[in-house]
């Protein structure tokens, strides 16, 4: 299933037409119609067509995203340890975590053996991101404009949720919350990235 398919099936499982979507997204009809035939396979307004269709960019792009819990435990092939933001920005450092010391969750999609689950904290990532919502981070996944990542600031000593922005030689953190006060953090060798957000569980 590519994005077209995913799209046409949200969409419909939704009750929208082509134009009630387009509407909502504010582009013409034959841009969801292009995407919905496989004509066009990276839309530039991926963000306000996954949140018309109640989901995430990474799920439209690459079917990493919601799953009911049926779903994710039928399909699940390993456990990932849920750990903290303080935790994840020493992950690196982290050889092993004593299994009675953590929470597991199943991990519906393939991944590497290093990833782990973090708990959304606060309000930058609002809309798309909700406190509590799990996301699934793979450090060996490879990362690219637009990905959504857990990074660690030197200065600071834990991790942060944002969303990975590449503009030439220039590298930013963007909060996606409007309302955010720094929406933009520039990173400069002042940053490392700990790993991609491979998949999100929303919290009920």
């Amino acid at each position: 299933m590519d994005i077209s398919s995913r799209v046409k099936k949200l969409r419909t499982k939704l009750g929208m037409t082509q134009l009630q979507l387009a509407e909502i997204v504010g582009v013409a009809q034959n841009s969801i119609q292009k995407i919905e035939s496989g004509d066009t396979k990276n839309p530039r307004n991926i963000e306000a067509l996954a949140r018309a269709l109640q989901t995430s960019p990474e799920f439209l792009r690459f079917g990493v995203g919601n799953m009911d819990n049926a779903t994710i435990v039928a399909s699940a092939g390993k456990y990932l340890p849920l750990i903290s933001l303080v935790q994840a920005g020493a992950w690196a450092d982290i050889q092993e975590l004593p299994p009675l010391d953590v929470e597991l969750y199943p991990c519906p999609i393939k991944c590497s053996h290093n990833s782990f689950i973090v708990k959304v904290e606060g309000e930058s990532m609002l809309p798309d991101f909700k406190s509590g919502d799990l996301i699934y981070v793979d450090p060996d996944a490879q990362v690219e404009n637009g990905s959504y990542v857990v990074a660690r600031l030197d200065d600071e000593n834990q991790a942060t949720f944002k969303q990975l922005i590449i503009d030439g030689n220039k590298k930013y953190l963007k909060a996606l919350n409007p309302d955010w006060p720094n929406k933009f953090v520039a990173i400069n060798g002042n940053c490392t990235i700990v790993g991609k957000v491979v998949f999100t569980g929303k919290a009920l």
